[in-house]
């Protein structure tokens, strides 16, 4: 028998594998190797990469979705073939599929197709909002009004004033000193 290689990934920096990698480690798998990286595309995902090349014969590679491993068709279906020429298996989770039988491998092509078609659509709705954007000369001329401000300038300005350096506010409120120095140039008088 041979073994369970976990792969998690979620799609920005600010994101958590704690959840997907606990997942993976509940289920035995004694590697896991971790992403933060958008997946629908290959390019770029070293950890991906790594992954596929650790299996050997006999081994299986946990995914907690199938969404975590690809969105589009042609890499689900490149990784599926990469993983079955080196004799593993494909396990993902969540939607109950193995490669190591037929009926999981019908599975997993179905999908892959229901994936990609997700992919597609979310696409599709993207255009057509640019689109009515673009269209509506009201639309265009409208200000997106941003999100809830997550930083509160007046402390910083005050921790600021108050001797602290950058570093210190960073760490104190929680944000990057990189926020801290904009906040400090958007509300210096120089």
């Amino acid at each position: 028998m041979g073994r369970k290689i976990g792969y998690a990934r979620v799609s920005t920096a600010d994101q958590d594998l704690a959840i997907q990698k606990a997942a993976l480690e509940g289920d035995g798998c004694g590697i896991v190797f971790e992403e933060k990286i958008s997946g629908t595309k290959r390019d770029g995902r070293d950890q991906l990469l790594l992954t596929l090349k650790v299996l050997s014969e006999g081994d299986t590679l946990v995914v907690t979705r199938l969404d975590r491993l690809g969105r589009s068709l042609r890499d689900l279906a490149n990784i599926a073939h990469e993983i079955e020429a080196k004799g593993a298996a494909l396990r993902v989770l969540e939607q109950s599929v193995d490669t190591s039988t037929s009926a999981g491998k019908a599975f997993f092509g179905m999908l892959a197709v229901f994936a990609q078609f997700e992919t597609d659509v979310r696409r599709e709705r993207q255009a057509e909002g640019i689109g009515r954007i673009i269209a509506d000369p009201k639309l265009r001329r409208q200000k997106y009004p941003g999100g809830k401000q997550r930083i509160d300038r007046d402390h910083v300005v005050r921790m600021r004033a108050e001797g602290h350096g950058p570093a210190t506010i960073a760490r104190a409120l929680g944000i990057s000193r990189m926020s801290v120095y904009r906040v400090l140039q958007t509300t210096d008088p120089a």
